[in-house]
């Protein structure tokens, strides 16, 4: 497919049945699938699985499609739905590890202009010891707060992108950031108190 053909493009195709179109959607969407969900779950496999079952969905689903949202948008809310349900089913409150180099990241802009520093091995330790505590807290959050958490943080999605992704309002989205940077808050004062 040509890159140049943007996601409205190949969802209209899709919706025609072409499978190459959507096979292009998934080529395209399928990474930050998998990073999102993979933050949630803490499981390669597990992550893979469910987003696998996120396209499936996304593919059932496309008739219905509208184009109200950017696909990006409705995409990621089926994958917030799927993710948000598996946890549910499988009970799980927090018992992993928050990968952040799973997340995708884009280069630095400034990183060819400033050289790159080496942390000193204490500063290592350091980061490395609130890394583990802020994963730990983190992991203390129900589904619904760790979901939002890592749209607003790692995904760095904007309020109405994650309502939409959520399928809440934007009432809803600010409310769930606010008890859960509350919580991890109150979880990390001592390493914001030292620093």
């Amino acid at each position: 497919m040509n890159a140049d053909i943007d996601d409205n493009e190949l969802v209209a195709r899709s919706q025609q049945g072409d499978h190459a179109a959507f096979e292009e959607l998934v080529t395209r969407h399928r990474r930050k699938a998998f990073a999102m969900i993979y933050q949630m779950v803490r499981n390669e496999q597990d992550a893979w699985d469910l987003a696998q079952e996120a396209f499936i969905r996304a593919w059932k689903s496309l008739p219905k499609f509208k184009g109200d949202a950017s696909f990006y948008t409705w995409f990621y809310r089926i994958t917030t739905n799927v993710t948000i349900d598996w946890l549910r089913k499988k009970q799980i409150a927090g018992e992993k590890e928050f990968d952040d180099e799973v997340a995708v990241r884009e280069a630095d802009p400034t990183s060819r202009l400033l050289p790159k520093r080496t942390a000193l091995p204490q500063e290592k330790m350091r980061s490395a010891e609130i890394g583990d505590r802020i994963k730990a807290a983190i992991d203390t959050l129900s589904p619904e707060h760790r979901s939002v958490i890592l749209l607003k943080e790692v995904e760095q999605l904007q309020y109405n992108e994650i309502a939409e992704v959520m399928g809440c309002s934007i009432g809803t989205v600010m409310s769930r950031l606010f008890y859960a940077r509350k919580k991890l808050q109150t979880l990390l004062r001592d390493v914001y108190e030292n620093d």
